[in-house]
């Protein structure tokens, strides 16, 4: 086992890495920017390094500054969290070389899987369900008129190295495509600073749904089962749940199955996420794998009783699964996360600023990942995420009842953050009865401006 890893991340995901160090008997180094010289991060680490200024150019995403504070401090391994630079193969490939062990997959099958249109081709040929589309990067606004016609319309044109909804739009005739291609291949370029798009058949009223994987470093994949996160706004998403409403028991294994299968075949190691577009007739299309741990990854630990962050450590430490997992993977109950943001719950532009009072929601089944704290200061440098409320119950309908009370009991002041836009969500009679999908924030949004108005 590792004696000391690096965390290259901030907040609370930064927290909680040092929460499954310290239980695995690891000391831990916190990385920090000026910003961030007063966060619980540097606190409960065992040592904390000064990376540079706020800017994430300058201290987080700075990889020169990250390996130097690894090298100074003598660490076995990284782990990158989620965002910055947990998906970035060169920071991997750094780490390598530096004889310093990344928490995560390797740097080949991080570029594979992050190219999305290469991991579509890598996922199809696996046998893993996809949706029709081009083979490959288009070259041009004329061949994707043609491809167009060949999927049939409506379409969606994709940014190859995208994320978040950039370099992404939606076509439904052809008259408007070879504008809407231009302008997504030019947001493409300024975001990701490659232009590369191809294109799927557009699902009408999806639902987002995507499986978590463990992959040991002897050929061993595990599937943990899926998790829900249609609840989402402009490609963000908002709220998550598992197990999901709409995939059966039979669907989860034999997805479980394809996934286990064409993991192995290219070499995947440690956590990752498969994500799904499900079509109303319930088939499920594979949309892209993000190789990191999720923001969302509490709901499946909470389910399983597996800690996967833990799993990562050991996995990386060289561990099989049987030791990682003792056991079979056994679903129980039903979780939610709500992401608790700084930010106002109806216009959604971000509140940065003191947090004056904080007091977390508790009691039986309620867990909240956070690093925020009273007098804590929310910088306006970074993610607006103030903390992730998570509930376990022994159906849905009790979750979502201790979900309500645990909103209700939530206090964070100082900011706006997003708790009564959450309430409104889980008081919603469509959301209640699992009737909802991709579009159901907007519908929603737009259904209370109505309200209001009359």
């Amino acid at each position: 086992m590792f004696k000391k890893i690096l965390i290259a991340n901030r907040g609370e995901i930064a927290l909680r890495v040092i929460c499954a160090c310290k239980e695995l008997g690891i000391r831990t180094v916190a990385i920090y920017s000026e910003a961030d010289r007063h966060s619980l991060p540097v606190r409960f680490a065992d040592e904390a390094i000064c990376i540079g200024p706020p800017q994430l150019a300058l201290s987080y995403l700075n990889i020169p500054a990250v390996i130097s504070a690894a090298e100074i401090a003598n660490v076995d391994a990284i782990h990158p969290g989620y965002g910055l630079l947990a998906e970035n193969a060169n920071f991997a490939e750094v780490c390598d070389t530096s004889g310093i062990k990344f928490i995560g997959p390797q740097p080949d099958v991080m570029r594979l899987m992050g190219e999305k249109e290469k991991a579509r081709s890598a996922m199809k040929k696996a046998g893993v369900p996809i949706l029709p589309g081009s083979d490959g990067i288009i070259a041009s606004d004329g061949e994707a008129v043609e491809w167009a016609k060949q999927v049939g319309f409506p379409v969606i044109v994709k940014a190859s190295a995208g994320g978040g909804g950039r370099g992404m739009r939606i076509v439904r005739s052809e008259e408007e495509l070879p504008g809407l291609f231009k302008a997504a291949q030019a947001e493409a370029a300024g975001a990701f600073g490659n232009g590369d798009l191809y294109m799927e058949k557009y699902v009408e009223h999806p639902r987002h749904i995507e499986f978590q994987v463990l992959a040991d470093e002897h050929g061993n994949v595990v599937s943990l089962g899926e998790r829900e996160c249609s609840i989402q706004r402009r490609h963000q998403k908002l709220l998550e749940e598992s197990p999901s409403t709409q995939v059966t028991p039979q669907l989860r294994d034999e997805i479980g199955a394809v996934l286990c299968k064409s993991l192995t075949e290219i070499g995947y190691t440690n956590a990752g996420t498969i994500e799904f577009l499900m079509d109303q007739e319930r088939r499920l299309h594979f949309i892209e794998m993000n190789t990191r741990i999720q923001v969302e990854h509490p709901v499946t630990e909470m389910v399983t009783d597996v800690d996967l962050v833990k799993s990562q450590i050991m996995i990386a430490a060289g561990a099989p699964m049987s030791e990682v997992l003792q056991g079979p993977i056994v679903h129980r109950g039903h979780a939610i996360e709500c992401r608790i943001n700084a930010e106002h719950p109806e216009k959604f532009t971000p509140s940065a600023g003191k947090i004056t009072a904080f007091h977390p929601p508790g009691g039986t089944g309620v867990r909240v990942d956070t690093a925020a704290y009273t007098e804590g200061v929310i910088p306006p440098y970074y993610d607006s995420l103030i903390a992730k409320l998570i509930v376990r119950g022994k159906d849905r309908g009790e979750a979502v009842s201790r979900m309500t009370r645990a909103l209700e009991m939530f206090i964070v002041e100082g900011v706006y953050t997003t708790i009564p836009l959450h309430r409104k969500i889980l008081a919603d009679p469509d959301f209640r009865a699992g009737k909802f999908d991709t579009g159901f924030i907007e519908r929603f949004l737009a259904a209370g401006k109505k309200d209001t108005s009359a």
